[in-house]
This record gives C-alpha cells, structure tokens and sequence, in this order.
C-alpha cells in the first residue's frame, strides 16, 4: 500500500480503477446502462465536476495560502516557491480551467439548455436557465481572467518572461488583483451552478 501511495500516478491509476468499478457496479445493479444522452450527460458531468474542483481548489490555495505567506517566508526561500510550486500549480489551474468551461459547455448542450441559459433564461421565463446561464457567463469570465489577464502577469511576476523589475510588481500584482477577482465571483458562480439544480 505504501508503494502505491508514495507514487503519484498510481494513485490516480488506483482512484480510476475504483471509480470504475463502483460506476459498474451502481449502473449493473440498475439494470445496466447504455451509450445514450443520459450517460453523456452524466459523464461530462462527472468530468465538468472533477475538473472544476481543481481549478477553484487552486484558486482558492493561492488566494487562502500561497498569497497570503509569501511575505512571511524568507527571502531566499521564495525562489522554491516562484520557480517550482508556482509554475506546476498554474499549469493545472489554468487547463482545469479551460476544461471546465469545455466540459460545462458540453453538458449544457447535450442536456439542450446551452442557449437559454446563454441568454439568460429570457426566452424561457427564467428559474433554472437564469441560474445556470449566471453561473456559465461567471465561469467564462473567470476563465477569461486565468488565462488572457492572470497567467500572462504570472509569467513576468515568475520571471518566465524576462521583464524589469518594475514590470515585474506591476505584473504580479495584476495577477493578485484579477485571482482576488475570480475568488470573489467564485461564491456567486458556484451558488448559481448549485441552486440551478433545484429551479423549474
């Protein structure tokens, strides 16, 4: 067990299996399932799900933890920080991002609410596609940020880009200012996602 914890990808490779499994098991002991619109639907969910908690769970860790400590570690401790831990948390929080904006996308069209919840549920009288269509206009700003507005900062701000110093802090407090805006709309989207699933 230890061999398989202290490794990485076997423990996902394991966490897959078991969630195979379990999906097997659930859907045989319902009768089994098919290849239709209602596993589409529910698969992308599963996928939209996942993808999105890794995108506001890293949000959230720069904005609860790494933003907040960085002026407490020591000088010469913060390259660990700008040239490792940085770089790989912005490489999963930016494609979780997209990802999750495909996966959403996919969903609301499969599922056939994509353009009422585009425009709002105007058409419709509101309810469900108002909620939904504030979330996905949230989270496709919020995407929109990570990588047009934060990720081009963080790259200057981490020395990625070359840059003057100036530049440098112009950049990486951009990136503060614009996750710090992503984490405010986080509430107010997911809120919007949740209580879309109750509305008519």
């Amino acid at each position: 067990m230890g061999n398989l914890l202290s490794s990485l990808p076997k423990t996902i490779h394991a966490s897959l299996v078991l969630a195979l499994i379990l999906f097997l098991s659930l859907f045989f002991m319902n009768g089994g399932f098919e290849f239709d619109t209602l596993f589409w639907s529910w698969l992308f969910r599963l996928i939209h799900v996942i993808v999105a908690i890794m995108w506001i769970g890293l949000l959230w860790y720069f904005n609860f933890v790494q933003i907040p400590n960085m002026p407490k570690i020591p000088d010469e401790q913060k390259p660990a920080i700008g040239k490792v831990i940085a770089p790989a948390a912005l490489f999963y929080f930016r494609w979780a991002a997209l990802l999750t904006v495909i996966s959403g996308l996919i969903l609301a069209t499969i599922n056939g609410y994509v353009h009422d919840a585009m425009i709002l549920g105007i058409t419709s009288g509101g309810g469900k596609n108002t909620a939904i269509g504030i979330g996905m206009w949230l989270g496709l700003y919020m995407a929109f940020n990570v990588w047009f507005i934060i990720w081009p900062n963080q790259k200057k701000a981490l020395g990625i880009v070359e840059c003057d110093t100036e530049a440098k802090a112009k950049s990486a407090r951009t990136a503060m200012l614009f996750s710090r805006t992503n984490t405010l709309l986080s509430l107010p989207m997911l809120l919007s996602m949740v209580a879309a699933q109750n509305l008519y």
